[in-house]
C-alpha cells in the first residue's frame, strides 16, 4: 500500500429480518446512521409493512424472510423476531452465508445456541447477540473504577428490571412464541452478572411466578454465585410490577449504583451513584448511543472474520463465549426455579 492511501471499506450491508418495534426505532436508524452499515433490505411477511418500513430508510422491500436471505446485495442479516423464530431463521441465514446479528435471546435453550455457534464457525460467519448496553460507555466507566479499586473488592450486586403488564395480546405472554418474562426481560439482569461478576457465576436458586392459563413466566428472581470467591447476585425480574431498571454493586469499601442501566435513550446522561465512607458522589456520565455502538462492534467482528481474525475472541459482538454462557445461565434459573402457579 503506498504512503498515505487509505483503503476504502465497503459498508456492511445489513438486511433486517422483520418489523418490530426495536428494529424501527433503535436499529434500523444505528445501521442507517452508521458508516460500518447499510440498510439495503427489510423483509416481513406482508409486503405492505415491509414497504412502509424500507421507505423511511431507502432501501429495498422484501415479501418473505427466505427472499431477504436470496438476495446478493446482503451481507448479514439482523433478526427482530419473537424468540421462538430465532433459531430456524438464524440457521436459514447461516447456511445461506449470511452473518447474523439476532436479537436477545438468541435462542430459548443453550443446546440450539451452542449449535448455531458451531455452524457460525464452520462456516466462518459471525453470530452476535444483540444486548446493547453492554456496549455503553457507562460499562467501561464501572469497569476501571471497580479496577482502580474504588470500592475495595466486590462482594455482591443486585439487580432488577421489571416492567408494568402489557396488552393482553402482547407476544410475551404467547407460551408458542418462547413469552414469559425470563426469556424477555430476566435476560437482561443475567447478561448484567457476567459482566460486572465474570464468567464463573453458577446458579445457586430461583423463582418463577408461572401464569398457568398462558403458560408463561410472570416473574421471577435468581440467585448466583461464584464458588470460587463467594461473589454473589441477587436479581428481580418481571411484568406485572412497578417500571425498574437499575443496579448496585457492593465491595468492601463502598458501592457503585446506576438506574436506567439497560435501555437508555441515546442522548440521556447515566448519573452513575459512588458511596464510600468519606461521602457520596454522583457522577453524570456522557450521553452514548449504544445502539451506534453495538452496530460498530458487528460490522468490526464481520471485518475480522473476513480477515481470518479471531473471531470468537475479546469482548466484541461477536464473543461466542459469552453468548453460549449467557445461554447456560437462562437454562440454569429455569432447571433451578420453584415455579409457583397463579
Amino acid at each position: 500500500m503506498n504512503a498515505g492511501h487509505t483503503e476504502t471499506v465497503r459498508a456492511l450491508r445489513i438486511g433486517v429480518a422483520g418489523c418490530a418495534d426495536i428494529a424501527l426505532r433503535r436499529m434500523l436508524p444505528a445501521f442507517a446512521a452508521s458508516p460500518h452499515t447499510e440498510p439495503t433490505a427489510v423483509a416481513s411477511r406482508s409486503f405492505e409493512k415491509a414497504r412502509s418500513a424500507a421507505e423511511t430508510f431507502g432501501c429495498a422491500a422484501v415479501e418473505g424472510y427466505d427472499a431477504l436471505l436470496e438476495r446478493p446485495d446482503v451481507d448479514a442479516v439482523y433478526i427482530p423476531l419473537p424468540v421462538a423464530l430465532h433459531a430456524p431463521w438464524t440457521e436459514r441465514a447461516l447456511r445461506a452465508g449470511k452473518h447474523v446479528l439476532a436479537e436477545k435471546p438468541l435462542t430459548a435453550r443453550a443446546a440450539d445456541t451452542a449449535r448455531l455457534l458451531d455452524l457460525a464457525r464452520e462456516r466462518g460467519l459471525v453470530l452476535a447477540e444483540n444486548y446493547l448496553f453492554v456496549h455503553h460507555s457507562a460499562y467501561t466507566a464501572v469497569r476501571d473504577l471497580v479496577d482502580a479499586g474504588a470500592i475495595g473488592d466486590v462482594r455482591a450486586l443486585s439487580a432488577s428490571f421489571t416492567i408494568p403488564p402489557r396488552p393482553a395480546d402482547d407476544i410475551r405472554y404467547r407460551a408458542d412464541l418462547d413469552g414469559g418474562a425470563l426469556l424477555d426481560i430476566g435476560v437482561y439482569p443475567l447478561r448484567l452478572a457476567s459482566l460486572l461478576l465474570g464468567s464463573e457465576l453458577r446458579v445457586r436458586g430461583a423463582v418463577l411466578r408461572h401464569d398457568t392459563v398462558r403458560g408463561v413466566d410472570l416473574g421471577g428472581s435468581a440467585l448466583l454465585g461464584d464458588p470460587g470467591t463467594g461473589v454473589s447476585a441477587q436479581l428481580v425480574f418481571g411484568m406485572e410490577h412497578a417500571y425498574t431498571a437499575g443496579w448496585r454493586l457492593l465491595g468492601s469499601e463502598g458501592s457503585l449504583a446506576l438506574d436506567r442501566a439497560y435501555s437508555p435513550a441515546a442522548g440521556h446522561r447515566p448519573v452513575l451513584r459512588i458511596e464510600r465512607p468519606d461521602g457520596t458522589e454522583e457522577r453524570i456520565l456522557p450521553a452514548h448511543d449504544q445502539a451506534t455502538a453495538a452496530v460498530a462492534a458487528f460490522a468490526a467482528a464481520v471485518r475480522r472474520a473476513g480477515q481470518g481474525a479471531g473471531r470468537d475472541k475479546g469482548r466484541s459482538s461477536g464473543d461466542a463465549a459469552a453468548v453460549l454462557r449467557q445461554a447456560e445461565l437462562v437454562d440454569a434459573v429455569r432447571q433451578a426455579a420453584h415455579l409457583v402457579k397463579i
